[in-house]
């Protein structure tokens, strides 16, 4: 069977031109099995494997977060680690009154959605966090509210009720100088997701959400960082930061002429490197190469690669880059820059087409034309930047 792809189920190129921070977009029957991606029963043994304390897992009701002393006791190690044991039968009493499950970066501590995550980092060239929720009643969890960033909404089991009421100011931030205001009319759009939906929001739509249908809802969001001019600006200062005019002291104690003079040398110097058509490619470059995101260790394989066949190699950043240099190419992921051989790009090239999926070692050397002992030495380079991971045999 192939590998989910959201990228697909959402049009690629014709999502990216025509709805991508332009307006929702609500896809009905776009994932024949959505369970492949998280079911009930995965749930059940994340929460009963991992030690999950708030706001990581957390219980909301009415846009109010419910105090974890009500689902879970506190247990103290022989060591002196304190940590909350959730009781399963308070927990349940909690969400039959109305309460909505929420359990942040699901994409960590779940393969399936870690490598739907990764596949949309490599499409938008964004990170992604996916996000768990789980709810009941028509009680809603988080009221009318809206997000500083797109979500892309995978309806796992049941239905759920989205009233969608656009924006009252365009693309807001985090950190913004002014919040939006509340939505004055009614919802622009009201619809029910079903099992294998997806729904796509810009930031700063308001909606509102519950399980109003009369069954469970279980529902995967995958929340994608925006890139915009603020952070290209933040980006671009280290760029110019190193000129002499950026070094310089401010004329603080000059008198205005002075301080004149400087700025304009200093508007220049901005000016120049905004003049750059190619400065958002370069950015994006940037951002990519220095994209730490799911870092994985390679035990037993701590110091090498050994070179058997089988052993698996995987990229562990789905945004590595290949670029030309002086001698051989440049290899960048996970703020590693590693300088390696033009005969090693094939394997390279092969390890990106197959992300987020591994590829075994016998596979890279013979689409390199390489020996074993050559991939391995490539393959234990890249594993030293943490740019890959060994598997297996």
């Amino acid at each position: 069977m192939s590998p989910l792809s959201l990228a697909e189920c959402l049009g690629r190129d014709e999502f990216l031109t025509k709805t991508m921070h332009r307006t929702y977009r609500h896809v009905p029957d776009a994932i024949e099995e959505p369970t492949e991606l998280m079911s009930w029963d995965a749930l059940n043994a994340i929460l009963a494997t991992h030690r999950l304390a708030q706001p990581r897992l957390r219980l909301s009701g009415d846009g109010e977060v419910i105090s974890q002393d009500r689902y879970a006791s506190p247990i103290t190690a022989r060591r002196r680690v304190a940590w909350q044991r959730i009781n399963p039968a308070q927990l349940s009493a909690l969400l039959a009154e109305g309460a909505s499950l929420v359990l942040d970066a699901v994409d960590e501590l779940h393969p399936p959605v870690s490598q739907a995550a990764s596949e949309l980092e490599r499409w938008l060239r964004t990170s992604i966090q996916a996000n768990l929720y789980a709810s009941w009643t028509a009680r809603e969890g988080f009221g009318l509210h809206w997000d500083d960033h797109d979500v892309l909404v995978v309806q796992i089991h049941g239905l759920k009720r989205w009233k969608l009421y656009g924006q009252t100011r365009f693309a807001p931030t985090y950190k913004d100088t002014e919040q939006p205001e509340p939505p004055g009319g009614g919802p622009v759009a009201n619809l029910v997701l079903r099992q294998g939906d997806l729904l796509y929001l810009p930031r700063g739509w308001w909606h509102s959400v519950s399980a109003s249908e009369g069954e469970p809802s279980l529902h995967i969001t995958f929340a994608m960082q925006p890139v915009t001019g603020a952070t290209l600006l933040y980006w671009l200062a280290d760029e110019v930061g190193s000129r002499e005019a950026l070094r310089m002291d401010l004329p603080v104690h000059a008198p205005e002429a002075s301080q004149k003079a400087y700025l304009d040398l200093f508007r220049s110097e901005v000016t120049t490197a905004l003049a750059d058509p190619g400065l958002i490619a370069r950015y994006i470059a940037a951002r990519d190469a220095a994209e730490v995101t799911r870092l994985w260790p390679s035990l037993p394989h701590i110091t090498c690669v050994p070179p058997d066949p089988a052993v698996r190699i995987r990229l562990t950043s789905s945004r590595a880059r290949i670029e030309s240099a002086d001698e051989g190419i440049l290899f960048l992921a996970c703020n590693t820059k590693c300088n390696l051989p033009d005969r090693a790009r094939p394997m390279l090239d092969l390890l990106i087409a197959a992300i987020p999926r591994p590829v075994r070692l016998g596979e890279l050397a013979a689409a390199s034309n390489l020996t074993l002992d050559e991939a391995a030495a490539v393959a234990t380079h890249l594993l030293a930047g943490q740019a890959v991971t060994a598997e297996g045999p």
